[in-house]
């Protein structure tokens, strides 16, 4: 028995025994039972012949193969048996009796055809028993080693006891890390029940969880997905930083045979606890545009645009262009895609998109179909120290880029924009405003026939993304690691926020669903206070704000807003088939109008004429008023 159990541990943790070995052994089992009838028979009943018993011996072997493997009942997972797969097991015996049946009936001189039937009927049970036997000795064999093994994991309860949540504690039935011992229920309506024969259980208050997690030596509770950290408000995962165990989640769709990778399973972070529920979009629709295409990015080894490669990656391009002119970024994401897409055909191109040749090379060798413009300058107190850098990255280099699309008949160019280009009071905000102005003119201008081209422009707007180079989030945690304190600006300030994966995802939805000329207005949920913020990320580490951990209040930056506005009071917005989605109605400028002033905003900026680059900034964006900054004279 020892030597049986080493075996089963040493082959635990593989997702299924071979598929043949399986249906060799069906078979096997088929044909002992077929033997041992036939004796029964030929002992009690009637004699069979030698020449008959090996026949039909024979006709059950091929016969129990053949069904067995067209019927795919080796393909069943043993230890995940289920009511439909012992069916499956009945029906496809059923079928080889009636095959042996037939055999019986055309030969007619191997065994009476009275005696067939019974022959059949007692082969047909036998032939059950052994093969249901089989699966459930191998189940009470995994369920000894189980038991052995659970001793090294980590006891863990599982959150919900929805169908989402009995899955999750299926598929971790056989991992290496982790034993479930039950489920929580949010209320008490299921309390003292059981299911898939575990208890379920629901906590009214810290203390008495505290003292759960202590009688039974729990390490953490585990939640079925992103949604249900969001949905449990909190409190669960309060309980379990205060007492000092883990939060952790499992995404619903990162796993590995029937046993999740410990590395899909993590502890929750404050992206969990922002309550944003998934966004759905149609991802076949946005494959067929893409795929056989060549794909330039610009930024693409920033956070926005890295993720537009690792998603871009996913589709089936042809060609994948990645430009950039920050050399270590770029390394990293040329190893992760190496790595995780092995097959992708791509090319990391160094480059800045202020330079107008560097540009034209990479557009005259590869020649994008589709170019997503994500390079620009983003933070607001450095581009406010810094104006003329702002207008020769976000103004000039979009201007560029939005030329050689029209020049090398790109089939669509997509511009990230952002939220604080509506009544920007920044010159970062302004700088993005120019940079739509100049992309939508020259999309009008095609429309008019003033300009030969063919490319369609698409700009999206939206607000924070949560953990991108230099955000909030990054910048807390560091704090919050340090001992703090943390820095507020303001308690008032607010701030949209969204994930880099799901502003990608409405980045590649929109460009989709565009005829061109348009600006999409991303749907940012409801605004998050930042002091609320900072809170929620010192609890989720385990301190208590203003106790442990400090928050300090510092005032508002030059040219930030204490709220970030969507929609300007100047437009309106139209729905799109994507609830998420809105196209914003701006107002329209002619190209030849405005090219004079962009061209001394790029002559302005390159003699580095700070004052003279704002206040032209400021004419052609007559919206643009600055706040609490030294360019608020310019406003008078």
């Amino acid at each position: 028995m020892r030597y049986l159990l080493a075996y089963f541990n040493q082959h635990l943790y593989k997702n299924y025994f071979s598929y043949w070995i399986v249906l060799l052994t069906d078979s096997i089992l088929s044909v002992v039972s077929t033997c041992v009838t036939m004796l029964f028979v030929s002992e009690l009943i009637a004699d069979i012949s030698k020449t008959a018993f090996l026949s039909l011996l024979f006709c059950s072997f091929i016969f129990s193969l053949t069904l067995f493997y067209f019927l795919k009942v080796h393909k069943n997972i043993i230890r995940h048996a289920s009511v439909r797969s012992i069916g499956k097991i009945v029906f496809a015996v059923l079928l080889k009796e009636l095959c042996m049946l037939a055999v019986v009936v055309m030969v007619g001189s191997w065994i009476e055809f009275r005696l067939a039937w019974v022959y059949c009927f007692i082969d047909l049970l036998l032939s059950i028993v052994l093969l249901v036997g089989s699966r459930v000795f191998l189940l009470l064999i995994y369920d000894i080693v189980i038991t052995q093994v659970n001793f090294r994991k980590t006891r863990v309860l599982v959150y919900g006891t929805d169908d989402q949540s009995v899955s999750l504690k299926q598929r971790l039935y056989s991992s290496k890390h982790y034993q479930v011992v039950g489920y929580i229920n949010p209320s008490q309506n299921l309390k003292s029940y059981r299911i898939s024969e575990l208890p379920v259980y629901h906590f009214n208050d810290e203390t008495n969880f505290r003292r759960f997690v202590s009688k039974y030596n729990i390490g953490g509770v585990i939640f079925p997905s992103d949604k249900a950290v969001q949905d449990e408000s909190d409190q669960l995962v309060k309980y379990g930083q205060n007492i000092g165990i883990k939060n952790l989640v499992s995404p619903s769709i990162d796993f590995v045979g029937t046993g999740l990778k410990k590395t899909a399973i993590r502890e929750v972070k404050i992206e969990d606890l922002l309550g944003r529920d998934e966004i759905k979009i149609n991802m076949q629709e946005i494959i067929d545009n893409f795929s056989g295409k060549t794909i330039m990015i610009t930024g693409a080894a920033g956070s926005i645009g890295s993720e537009l490669c690792r998603q871009i990656a996913t589709f089936g391009v042809k060609h994948l262009v990645l430009y950039d002119n920050a050399e270590t970024p770029m390394h990293e994401i040329r190893l992760e895609l190496e790595k995780s897409f092995p097959h992708l055909s791509f090319t990391p191109f160094i480059g800045d998109v202020r330079n107008k040749e560097r540009l034209h090379m990479a557009f005259e060798k590869y020649h994008p179909q589709v170019v997503f413009h994500a390079a620009a300058y983003k933070h607001v107190p450095l581009m406010e120290e810094n104006p003329c850098e702002a207008v020769r990255v976000n103004v000039v280099g979009s201007r560029l880029v939005a030329d050689f699309c029209v020049q090398y008949r790109v089939e669509k160019m997509i511009m990230i924009s952002t939220d604080k280009a509506v009544n920007p009071t920044n010159v970062m905000g302004a700088s993005k405003r120019l940079a739509e102005i100049y992309v939508q003119s020259l999309g009008l201008a095609m429309e008019r026939g003033e300009v030969e081209g063919i490319t369609k422009f698409v700009t999206t707007r939206f607000g924070n993304v949560l953990g991108s180079n230099g955000s909030v989030i990054p910048y807390f945690r560091k704090q919050i690691s340090s001992g703090g304190p943390v820095t507020v600006t303001d308690p008032k300030i607010t701030r949209f926020f969204m994930t880099i994966p799901e502003a990608c995802r409405l980045v590649m939805e929109a460009a989709t669903m565009s005829t061109g000329n348009q600006i999409f207005v991303f749907d940012m949920g409801k605004p998050v206070r930042i002091v609320d913020l900072a809170e929620r990320m010192i609890r989720l580490a385990g301190y208590v704000p203003n106790e442990d951990i400090k928050i300090e209040f510092t005032g508002l930056r030059p040219g930030e807003k204490l709220y970030e506005e969507v929609l300007s009071n100047e437009e309106n917005t139209i729905p799109t088939d994507h609830y998420k989605i809105r196209i914003a109605k701006v107002r329209e400028y002619s190209r030849n109008a405005i090219l004079p002033a962009y061209d001394e905003l790029e002559n302005l900026s390159l003699l580095v004429k700070i004052d003279d680059t704002v206040k032209l900034m400021k004419q052609v964006v007559p919206e643009f008023k600055s706040n609490n900054s030294v360019y608020d004279k310019f406003d008078k």
